[in-house]
């Protein structure tokens, strides 16, 4: 018989020890969870609907699925992606990630969960949810697969540290040697592995919102544009997709998409910086070209502008190119219109910090992957660790994509245990 204790009762640990007790039922599976109840991140996640994972189509250029979980699944199939295709929702461990993914992947996730009554529907932005649309049925499952594995769960258990020689001090002054240990704990890992040697990749936030200066656009909140393009200037990074205004700034896959990629960019400038928006993700060709479709008749500036923009949002904008809405087209001139073009395409504000809510934080950063075997995600320095979930150096972009990383690793480690 063999002994495992996995420390950290979320997402990863769990799916971890449920798997373990399942393909080995005669070994000794402890989850250490240092809260007072396990998953308490996933039972909220996704709003509390839980996005489970991603059908990856957009990724692998393929036509969108839903709502049903495909049964041809061939133009899905993430054996066939680069690391540079999936460095667009995998900014780091995209390599690490191709190689787990091929063996557990999205489909595999919900086949997993599927054998043990959930049912998974996709929605149009490719986000698979379960269709109960609670996250409490996600949790029940896992917390019913341990159970039935016969895995033993300490809440409120809280590891102190890990040795080089696979021990394990618990509070309590308590020390643990299990033949193996699964450390799933997400981020903040340095008091755990003190000592050890392993490298650690220094935890910062990612996704996460921006607060914004101007007031003029916080006082547009709850606008909500369809299909915008950010960017930080003077730099390269840059994302797309909806944008939400808020009363501190800027929310939405796209302002949490570009957080992720530029997580250590912005806090290495303390959260500041310059927010650059496109507002119609559009050139300037065609812009101009779409101003000018607009500006016959005699109408006014504010009667008259693209259908993505709200009335108040288009009031808004022609206020920063210096134009009065009640001034009709005819009146603006070539420096009034290339004003007008230049804020729909290139406006800026400034960035003055980050705001952050608990179901949106993922750390980026973590136990470096030049420290694990890629094959078995077991530690180089100590054979008999292993690491699964957030707590490797892997993070991605929102849309179920963390989720699944967090059981694609957990999968590998189960299996290579």
């Amino acid at each position: 018989m063999r002994e495992v204790v996995i420390i950290g009762g979320g997402a990863a640990g769990c799916f971890c020890a449920a798997e373990v007790s399942s393909l080995h039922p005669d070994w000794r599976v402890t989850v250490l969870e240092a809260g007072p109840r396990l998953m308490a991140k996933l039972a909220v996640t996704g709003g509390g609907r839980c996005n489970i994972t991603n059908s990856f189509a957009d990724v692998c250029g393929a036509p969108p699925c839903g709502p049903s979980v495909p049964s041809d699944r061939s133009a899905t199939d993430l054996r066939r992606l680069s690391a540079s295709a999936l460095t667009t929702v995998y900014p780091r461990g995209a390599t690490l990630l191709r190689q787990l993914l091929a063996r557990f992947g999205q489909w595999d996730c919900t086949d997993w969960f599927g054998a043990r009554g959930v049912a998974f529907t996709v929605q149009q932005d490719q986000c698979v949810f379960p269709v109960s649309q609670d996250a409490m049925q996600i949790v029940r499952t896992l917390e019913r697969a341990m159970r039935d594995g016969g895995v033993k769960v300490l809440c409120g258990c809280k590891a102190e540290a890990i040795g080089p020689d696979l021990s394990l001090r618990i509070s309590g002054s308590a020390v643990l040697r299990p033949d193996a240990i699964v450390l799933a704990t997400g981020g903040g890992t340095a008091r755990l592995l003190a000592g050890t040697g392993i490298e650690l990749v220094p935890d910062v936030p990612s996704l996460f919102t921006l607060k914004i200066a101007e007031e003029g656009l916080r006082s547009l909140m709850g606008t909500v544009v369809e299909n915008v393009a950010l960017g930080l200037a003077g730099t390269r990074f840059h994302a797309t997709g909806t944008l939400l205004l808020t009363d501190w700034g800027v929310s939405g896959p796209a302002t949490l998409r570009l957080s992720s990629y530029a997580a250590r960019h912005l806090a290495e400038c303390g959260w500041k910086g310059t927010l650059l928006v496109n507002w119609l993700n559009a050139t300037e060709a065609s812009v101009r070209e779409r101003l000018a479709e607009m500006s016959g008749s005699g109408r006014t500036v504010a009667n008259s502008h693209p259908a993505e923009l709200s009335d108040r949002l288009w009031k808004y904008l022609a206020g920063r190119a210096g134009i009065a809405p009640e001034r009709r087209w005819a009146e603006l001139g070539s420096k009034g219109l290339s004003r007008l073009v230049n804020v729909l395409i290139s406006d800026s504000y400034e960035i003055c910090g980050r705001a952050r809510f608990k179901e949106e934080f993922v750390t980026c950063g973590g136990v470096s992957l030049k420290e694990i075997h890629p094959d078995t995600l077991e530690s180089r320095k100590i054979p008999g660790l292993y690491f699964a979930g957030e707590v490797l150096d892997v993070d991605a972009v929102t849309g179920g994509y963390n989720l699944q990383a967090a059981w694609s690793t957990a999968w590998t480690v189960a299996h290579s245990l």
